[in-house]
């Protein structure tokens, strides 16, 4: 069953080199030797003995000349599952692989995380420009993965202030609402139409991937579709292919390229991810540019009209055209197509994955699944669909979900810092340029942080009062425990917009439907995780049956 799930095509990236191509790298590493020797190894001495005095380097592996650890990398993909375990047997919280003439710096701890992202934020202030850089921020047009400077400080102003700042978040509650409903009425439909024990069996994944592009394709492009869509809500294969480059992309943001370390070898492209990227990105544009460049011709084209009648926005789109400083437009088109852009990669990976996880948690554990249900009868009936207005209340629910956040992240670390001096961190040696990871992965999962770390226990996310009474419960984590949007500078500035949007999700399909393994299958749900990602081995297929009244879900069509 699961390979009639469109998104099972998703272009697998981090495999296993071949025999073949993991020769003429070496060969080629080998052939290069010599000639980096001078310029980067006696480089790396002086710039080391410098300092060696004061600290030592991170523990890690033994490097080779030149290449230093990339050989190990190369015969040890998928590289996250690599560090994770080079962090497991050495036992520590930090580790350092020199891959070329770069260090990778790896982190599972808080306190780390608090001095290098809060303490020393202005060091690790900014980003390492890799293979994909130029490509997905169109010429470092945007904010999330570029150096700051002029042009990042004048979108993370436009990010901030015109496009999920509070006021602009409530003006988008109403597209919201109507993708939420659309979810629930379409996986109704699905019920209805293959009707088994009163319900169906679902791909959980393509429902709730094409739940959270809905809803960003809503608020900017204000369309659900882009093509003719289908009659029941459910993606067309143009929405299908749209998402599924989005995740192609997300794969290799940070991929370890060999290329990125020894840029000498970028032009011939081993692993082929340069190639695929730019394939994808023009599957990405070949549906984004046509909207974006006739709805600018048309603010040009009716200006002074729109202006005459103080016609208000009707999408994020619209926000970014209108924009102008001294009469004229603010952003390019460029500016827009690539900011636009940024916005679908942020924020459609996180809460599919969240859901996948929590409801494959809950079936394996009833207990859990009916204290969530309980909550949002008791808070919000059975009358009615649960609101944003609900979600403050809702704290198991939201418990539930952090603690998939927590338990599974989809990716093993976040995007990586770069630093900008030498500097001393946690009593290491932390050289210039090099790169800084959190691992997501080992810190949440952290045996010093978490009691029980491997098993999915919601209630370690509650906290009491002064008065014993149980306090709200959000998806932030000021503690650094686990890093869900990031810390610092580079902070991811959506936390409120992801927040809701995961929380909706769940909130809304617990309640509206009852979940369960499916029927001829083993009760147990298979919690095994992708050989190339932390995301479920296969995607999940349960069954959901309708729980609410007959009216709820016809209003919801509505």
């Amino acid at each position: 069953m699961a390979n009639k799930n469109p998104f099972s095509n998703i272009t697998t990236l981090m495999l296993d080199f071949s025999t073949s191509h993991l020769t003429k790298i070496l060969h080629l590493l080998v052939t290069v030797l010599f000639a980096f020797a001078i310029k980067y190894g006696l480089h790396a001495h002086r710039k080391r003995s410098s300092l060696s005095a004061s600290a030592p380097l991170p523990p890690g592996p033994a490097p080779w000349p030149i290449v230093g650890c990339l050989p190990k990398l190369l015969f040890n993909k998928p590289a996250f599952r690599w560090i994770l375990s080079l962090m497991k047997e050495m036992n520590t919280e930090i580790v350092c692989i020199r891959l070329g003439n770069v260090n990778v710096i790896s982190i599972a701890s808080p306190e780390l995380a608090r001095e290098f992202f809060i303490k020393q934020d202005s060091v690790f202030a900014s980003r390492p420009i890799v293979m994909g850089t130029k490509c997905l921020t169109r010429g470092f047009l945007t904010c999330g993965l570029v150096p700051p400077g002029d042009q990042w400080k004048k979108m993370k102003r436009v990010l901030t202030s015109e496009l999920i700042s509070p006021v602009v978040h409530k003006w988008l509650l109403q597209k919201r609402n109507e993708e939420a409903n659309n979810l629930v009425s379409f996986l109704y439909s699905q019920c209805m139409k293959n009707s088994v024990n009163g319900g169906a069996v679902v791909d959980v994944r393509l429902v709730t991937r094409h739940y959270v592009s809905n809803v960003i394709r809503k608020m900017v492009f204000n369309q659900r579709y882009f093509g003719e869509g289908r009659k029941d809500g459910g993606p067309g294969l143009e929405e299908l292919e749209h998402v599924n480059s989005i995740f192609t992309i997300l794969s290799l943001y940070y991929s370890f390229c060999v290329s990125d370390f020894l840029p000498c070898l970028r032009w011939f492209d081993f692993e082929g991810h340069e190639k695929l990227l730019n394939k994808t990105m023009r599957v990405i544009d070949k549906y984004h540019d046509p909207i974006i460049e006739e709805r600018i011709q048309q603010w040009r084209d009716r200006k002074d009209e729109i202006m005459m009648q103080n016609k208000e926005p009707a999408d994020l789109l619209d926000v970014l055209i209108s924009l102008e400083v001294d009469g004229k437009p603010l952003l390019s088109t460029e500016e827009i197509k690539a900011q636009i852009s940024e916005l679908f990669q942020a924020g459609i990976d996180n809460p599919p994955n969240m859901f996948e996880w929590v409801v494959a948690e809950m079936i394996n554990q009833p207990d859990v699944l009916r204290k969530a249900v309980e909550e949002i009868d008791t808070v919000v009936g059975k009358d009615c669909l649960v609101q944003e207005s609900d979600l403050p209340r809702l704290n198991y629910v939201k418990a539930c979900a952090k603690e998939a956040f927590r338990l599974h992240p989809l990716s093993s670390s976040n995007l990586p810092h770069i630093s900008n001096s030498d500097t001393i961190v946690g009593g290491y040696f932390i050289p210039k340029d090099s790169h800084v990871m959190v691992n997501r992965y080992a810190l949440r999962r952290n045996p010093r942080l978490w009691d029980e770390p491997l098993k999915f226990k919601p209630e370690r996310h509650f906290r009491t009062d002064q008065g014993g009474s149980v306090t709200t419960v959000d998806l932030a984590e000021p503690d650094l425990k686990f890093i869900l949007f990031g810390v610092g500078r580079r902070a991811c500035p959506g936390i409120q917009l992801g927040s809701v949007i995961s929380i909706m999700l769940l909130a809304r399909l617990l309640q509206a439907f009852d979940w369960s393994a499916p029927p001829n299958a083993p009760s147990m749900i298979d919690l095994s995780e992708s050989i190339n990602s932390h995301a479920m081995a296969k995607p999940l297929f349960v069954h959901a049956k309708p729980r609410l009244p007959l009216h709820v879900y016809t209003t919801a069509k509505l």
